[in-house]
């Protein structure tokens, strides 16, 4: 028995096309302008899988745009009974990282 399941030949069975790649490069990189610009705004964020949600944009890295729920959103479990006095159910601190490619537009909330 090998030690390493693993070892052995390995065979591609998909690579990203370079243009694509560098389509979708570009791309993430405008999503990361525009989210760096609108940073702690109030947003309106809708992906491609057709989900959409409010809060505001906290924070941007290379991979994530981090979105502060709104306080009446309830994705977020909430604990219960609220036996903790400074528990508040009406106000949650989630905070979304949503991945930059699956960002399908940004609305400001004015």
């Amino acid at each position: 028995m090998p030690d390493n399941p693993f070892a052995g030949e390995t065979r591609t069975v998909y690579e990203l096309d370079t243009r694509d790649a560098e389509a979708f490069n570009r791309c993430k990189n405008r999503i990361h302008s525009i989210c760096t610009e609108y940073l702690q705004r109030p947003v309106r964020v809708y992906t491609v899988h057709g989900h959409s949600y409010e809060g505001t944009i906290v924070n941007i890295d290379d991979h994530y745009a981090y979105l502060q729920m709104s306080p009446e959103h309830g994705r977020a479990l909430l604990p219960g009974p609220y036996a903790d006095s400074f528990y508040n159910p009406f106000y949650s601190n989630v905070i979304l990282p949503l991945v930059l490619f699956d960002l399908l537009a940004i609305s400001l909330i004015v």
